[in-house]
């Protein structure tokens, strides 16, 4: 458990640029799965037969994190960038990011003794990133216009928690891949054919998961992810969506779709019969790939559970360690023993 957590967050691949993350967990599930595909969008669907072939469940979690894309190369050799998915740029000034995986850069921020309005916050029109270089010629040699741009941060365990960017969605992957080596490890397979799939674009609008969902055709879905938990210490307890340290997050609705009663009753039933500590999100903010899905072809009934994060979509998230064990012995259950359906 949590073989991959660590080696999945630090790995750069924001949403159109999840080759690495793609190519790594294809190296980790060989020899473990009965089949596996790569569609035209770079989805990687995983395919585990089931003792059930009635029914076929899809399991879910998208590699691509939030990030930022190089749009323009100015003349002193600064880049201004864009985000990809929503960053609130009050956590990117001064930040350290890597251009590419390779680059260290830093975002521009004006010193305190000379800044008149210290509640101002820049718009992205006005950051630029600056990586060492003194024109727009040396710039271009290293850097082109599209190329991708990351939080440069290390995963740093303390305490029973975890830091670091990127637990949206790469928690989820990694609950994935725990599953398949729990499945291969235990020589088991899931009760119904189940498709793991690791599915790209999510942040920029839930891309990916409606094409993997055309190729697999499922009865249901489950979609796993990082979630708000916006139990920020200086918001009031009624604020927050969920609380890190409360268990996993079975959600209910969220927007763009209110989950299907009977999985979502499901999964309550397998965590109490297991005796996990779980929370409800409380808020309803946000969504999943269960919106695309639910529009998708006939419609996909689909169950979301999530580990709560906090200080999402930021270069130093933190998640309980204990909050994500929940969701892997949630998940196992679920799906060796069918109960999803």
């Amino acid at each position: 458990m949590r073989k991959y957590l660590k080696e999945l967050v630090e790995i750069h691949g924001p949403s159109g640029k999840e080759k690495k993350v793609r190519d790594y967990i294809k190296e980790k599930i060989e020899g473990k799965i009965d089949e596996i595909k790569e569609d035209c969008m770079g989805n990687l669907i995983v395919f585990k037969k089931g003792n059930n072939p009635q029914k076929k469940l899809m399991v879910a979690a998208h590699m691509d994190e939030v990030g930022f894309l190089i749009t323009k190369i100015n003349k002193d050799g600064t880049f201004g960038i864009s985000p990809v998915g929503g960053i609130d740029p009050r956590v990117v000034k001064a930040q350290r990011l890597l251009i590419n995986g390779e680059i260290s850069a830093v975002i521009n921020s004006k010193p305190i003794h000379l800044e008149k309005d210290t509640s101002a916050v820049a718009n992205y029109s006005e950051i630029k990133l600056y990586a060492g270089f003194t024109n727009d010629e040396n710039a271009k040699s290293k850097v082109n216009l599209g190329d991708m741009v990351t939080f440069d941060v290390d995963y740093i365990e303390s305490d029973g928690h975890a830091l670091c960017k990127a637990f949206d969605d790469r928690a989820g992957c990694s609950v994935m891949l725990d599953t398949i080596d729990f499945l291969f490890e235990n020589d088991l397979k899931p009760e119904y054919d189940t498709y793991f799939c690791f599915v790209v674009q999510e942040e920029t609008g839930l891309r990916g998961s409606g094409s993997a969902a055309e190729y697999v055709k499922p009865d249901a879905a489950l979609i796993l992810e990082g979630t708000t938990a916006g139990d920020n210490p200086e918001n009031e307890p009624e604020k927050w969506a969920t609380h890190i340290g409360n268990g996993p997050v079975l959600t209910f609705m969220h927007s763009g779709v209110v989950l299907d009663k009977k999985i979502y009753e499901n999964i309550v039933n397998t965590a109490q019969d297991l005796n996990i500590i779980y929370q409800h999100k409380m808020r309803t903010a946000g969504g999943t790939d269960a919106a695309r899905l639910s529009r998708s072809m006939y419609g996909i009934p689909c169950g979301v559970i999530s580990v709560p994060c906090r200080y999402l979509h930021s270069p130093n998230t933190i998640i309980s360690l204990d909050d994500y064990d929940g969701v892997v012995k949630l998940v196992k259950s679920l799906i060796s023993e069918g109960r999803i359906f």
